[in-house]
Formats: C-alpha cells, sequence, structure tokens
C-alpha cells in the first residue's frame, strides 16, 4: 500500500462559513485551524497548503466558559525590556473580538511559513454582514458544539 502525498496544484479550495453564536472560543478555533490546514479532507498532507477559506460571522457573540473573562489574559511582548502588554479578554472581547478569535486560531497552526499562509485565508466578521457571496460559500455546522 502506498501513502498519498497531494501536491500543490492538486488542491481544490472552498469557502466555508462558520456562525459563531453561542461557540466557546477555543472550539470554534480548533474547527477553524482544522479548516484552514486541510485536516478535514482526505488528501491532507503535512507539508502541503491543502486548507480551505474561512468566514467566521458574528465574532461578538463568542462565549468564555467559566471565569475566563476576569481571569484570562491576552498577552504579548515586544522584545524590549518592559514591553510585555497585557489585557483582560474581557476588554479584547468587547473592543476587538475579531483579535480575540484571529491569536486563538493562530496559536494552533504551524508556526513556519505554510501556517502564515494559511491564516491569510480566515475572514472574520464582528456581525453577519460580509462581502464573499460571489464565493458562494457552504454554511457548516462545528460538531462537538452546544446549540
Amino acid at each position: 500500500m502506498k501513502t498519498y502525498m497531494a501536491k500543490p496544484e492538486e488542491v481544490e479550495r472552498k469557502w466555508f462559513i462558520l456562525d459563531a453564536t453561542n461557540m466557546p472560543l477555543g472550539r470554534l478555533a480548533t474547527a477553524v485551524a482544522d479548516i484552514l490546514s486541510g485536516k478535514n479532507k482526505v488528501i491532507y498532507t503535512p507539508h502541503v497548503d491543502c486548507g480551505d477559506h474561512v468566514i467566521v460571522i458574528n465574532s461578538d457573540k463568542i462565549i468564555l466558559t467559566g471565569n475566563k473573562l476576569e481571569q484570562k489574559k491576552l498577552r504579548w511582548h515586544s522584545g524590549y525590556i518592559g514591553g510585555l502588554k497585557e489585557f483582560q479578554y474581557k476588554t479584547v472581547m468587547a473592543n476587538n473580538s475579531p483579535k480575540a478569535l484571529l491569536w486563538a486560531v493562530k496559536g494552533m497552526l504551524p508556526k513556519n511559513s505554510l501556517g502564515r499562509k494559511q491564516i491569510t485565508r480566515l475572514k472574520i466578521y464582528k456581525d453577519e454582514n460580509h462581502n464573499h457571496q460571489a464565493q458562494k460559500p457552504e454554511l457548516i455546522k462545528v460538531k462537538g458544539v452546544r446549540d
């Protein structure tokens, strides 16, 4: 039995749309990262970019379970002394919810040129309005998430 290795020119990309209403941030980010990397396809090859485009709507309605709104913090460092920036997720979700989802998905993708290419296919919108109707995206439901 031979192992199938997909070639970049064989990959057919589709557009998917996910509604983030009442979905936990981590579960949504995992589902989006799987689609972006192509793990939902039978032709998945780790070193080939075989993922699809993902549109996430209603990012303002993403929930965080437990006490994560008050306790969890979004952190990054500039590399300089005293360059630590941190914000509570309560303020991040209120002011810029697409950024919270973007950082969660980015952390689940490969840390190389392949991951940087995959994250460009993610489009996040605060409400249900988006400008990708011409691509005819398919609405998909994420398994394992409560309604």
